[in-house]
């Protein structure tokens, strides 16, 4: 009865410890951070900004050194358009885009828990951009079209995206860059199209 109990014991303790083992690699990340967005078109100018990111992802054991990343990332992408208002001279209207992110990467890692490079597809929902109500009358330089006519973005973009990741088991540094397959103004009349491009700056909590 000893013996068996003895036995018992060793199997659970086991089973405890490659459970933890494998709970190593499967953690959840809490993502803080900042974006370049720049919209790639060559009908009217625009300029790159700033905005903000934040998100959830989960890690897990994938195959050998492999990891598969799902995640679900909000962000502001930040951009300005070139208008004229009136006989004015040209005057920068700022675009804030609000949307949300869904991504499935695969995750080669050098150095466990330190260094790894990702890869993988994401789709992202848009909502229209938000202009100042003051600046939705100016015409987009070089067309006949408003400021505000440019709000009405692509509901959906599908995006290729890489990156690279390198820190400690709780905390890393991601850098990714991702580039819009879609057409973004598509919505927009007249034949206008353009690409978003976006570089990422995040940190992710891992637990």
């Amino acid at each position: 009865m000893k013996k068996k109990f003895s036995l018992l014991l060793l199997a659970i303790t086991s089973f405890a410890f490659s459970q933890y083992g494998y709970r190593d690699s499967n953690m959840i990340g809490i993502t803080l951070g900042l974006n370049q967005f720049t919209l790639n078109t060559s009908d009217i100018e625009a300029k790159p900004g700033t905005g903000w990111n934040i998100g959830l992802s989960m890690r897990g054991n994938f195959y050998n050194d492999w990891d598969a990343i799902y995640g679900l990332q909000f962000s502001e992408y930040n951009y300005k358009i070139v208008t004229k208002k009136g006989v004015s001279s040209d005057r920068d209207v700022n675009y804030k885009l609000p949307c949300a992110n869904v991504t499935f990467q695969l995750s080669y890692k050098f150095i466990e828990n330190h260094l790894s490079v990702e890869f993988g597809p994401m789709m992202q929902i848009n909502g229209n951009a938000q202009i100042e109500k003051s600046d939705e009358a100016n015409i987009v330089k070089g067309t006949a079209v408003t400021a505000k006519d440019f709000t009405k973005m692509g509901t959906v973009g599908v995006y290729p995206v890489i990156g690279i990741t390198a820190g400690v088991r709780n905390a890393r540094l991601n850098l990714t860059y991702q580039y819009g397959l879609t057409n973004m103004l598509g919505k927009v009349e007249g034949d206008f199209s353009g690409h978003a491009s976006v570089i990422n700056g995040n940190v992710i909590f891992y637990f």
